[in-house]
């Protein structure tokens, strides 16, 4: 694409033929935590339909992929959507298994101790833990990453790795903006701690992606024949860019706010945004539509 090249497109109908396979977001693509996105889940399937390629979902969920195809259910996302899901929870069980044995102290809500079944790693308390894991906060409704910089430092004294279930920084709920585990990793980091991290945007779970499409196709598909779909510039966008994937920006998600109207956004606007942050798009669009 160059400069002149328009940015925004009217919809995946565009840029549908020319990809077998698509790894889409959901948190701020396919619904909003509330309620699903009639038209960005008609886009997917019309997609399927219609050129007979594949779509994994591929989300910073902390749990693995059958929570997360249930939620989908229960929000109105149908299964006509996609062909399989990709979680930041599946690449990061297999860092909890290579500390199986090792005594955990899990920060984040009850809902995400799916994650942890099977690992060999023994949940216990802060203060006999070894290594530390995040899926998020305790109660993101009403806490903020402040409020765990006391216990966060205590722990960074005592260098303990944490492994992060969830990268990223703030998901929609609704209309509100909710802190995620992503942002506890970061002040982490702040405070001399250790993070390690599988999900979005880095490469452990695009590898995994792509090969639950190779292996849907039956056949190889090359990186240049993989569209990458999602709203998130640390996240989606440089995580596609990292490994050399073409990406669909969906500029209404996390970032509304910054590109002028929701649904008129200003080109000009998105293409000093993905220069600021040195990232590309092979093209834009408010929400995902066919």
């Amino acid at each position: 694409m160059t400069a002149s090249t328009p940015l925004l497109v009217p919809g995946l109908r565009t840029l549908a033929p020319e990809y077998k396979g698509i790894l889409c977001d959901v948190w701020g693509v396919l619904h909003n935590g509330i309620a699903a996105f009639e038209q960005a889940h008609q886009a997917l399937a019309t997609y399927r339909k219609e050129t007979g390629g594949k779509v994994v979902l591929i989300t910073n969920a902390p749990r693995p992929h059958q929570p997360i195809r249930e939620q989908l259910a229960d929000l109105g996302v149908p299964i006509e959507a996609y062909d399989d899901i990709v979680t930041s929870g599946d690449v990061t069980r297999e860092q909890l298994s290579a500390n199986a044995g090792s005594h955990l102290y899990h920060i984040g809500p009850e809902r995400d101790l799916s994650l942890y079944d099977g690992t060999g790693v023994v949940l216990s308390s802060e203060q006999e833990a070894s290594i530390i894991s995040c899926t998020g906060l305790f109660d993101d409704e009403t806490e903020t990453p402040e409020d765990y910089r006391d216990q966060l430092s205590a722990m960074a004294q005592r260098r303990l790795t944490m492994i992060c279930a969830n990268p990223d920084i703030v998901v929609e709920r609704g209309d509100r903006l909710i802190w995620c585990a992503g942002a506890l990793a970061r002040l982490y980091e702040d405070l001399g701690g250790t993070v390690a991290i599988s999900g979005k945007p880095h490469a452990p779970i695009y590898k995994a992606a792509v090969e639950r499409l190779r292996a849907l196709h039956g056949a190889p598909v090359d990186d240049a024949d993989v569209l990458c779909i999602g709203d998130g510039l640390p996240t989606d966008i440089r995580g596609a860019d990292s490994q050399a994937l073409d990406v669909l920006f969906i500029t209404g998600g996390i970032h509304a706010t910054d590109f002028g109207p929701v649904d008129a956004p200003d080109e000009a606007l998105i293409r000093r945004r993905l220069a600021e942050e040195g990232l590309q798009a092979r093209a834009a669009v408010p929400r995902l539509v066919w």
